[in-house]
């Protein structure tokens, strides 16, 4: 199983670009054995302390192997829409790890 944490910084003004291509790839995820976790805006009083900027959202998923996020990553469904995202970001970090 591997965990992917993405945090997400979106360019001003365009949430609503974010979720329309969040609407379409999200139920992808389960498509392609994948659990989306958690997904949260972080209010501004909740950094207790760090350097990075905090983020408009972050993401917490899983899969069952690195070729099932690989499958989900190339999805011809998701590519349709990538450049709604790829319009909406204006930073993003995708940490990928696993289970202790």
């Amino acid at each position: 199983m591997i965990y992917i944490t993405q945090l997400i910084y979106i360019a001003s003004g365009q949430a609503a670009v974010f979720e329309e291509f969040e609407s379409m790839a999200i139920p992808l995820i389960a498509e392609h054995g994948g659990e989306l976790l958690l997904r949260m805006r972080p209010a501004e009083d909740a950094m207790i302390e760090g350097t990075l900027e905090m983020p408009y959202e972050v993401h917490v998923v899983t899969f069952p192997d690195d070729t099932a996020f690989a499958s989900f990553m190339k999805d011809e469904r998701r590519q349709q829409f990538l450049h709604l995202k790829v319009a909406a970001l204006r930073a993003s970090v995708l940490v990928k790890g696993e289970k202790l």
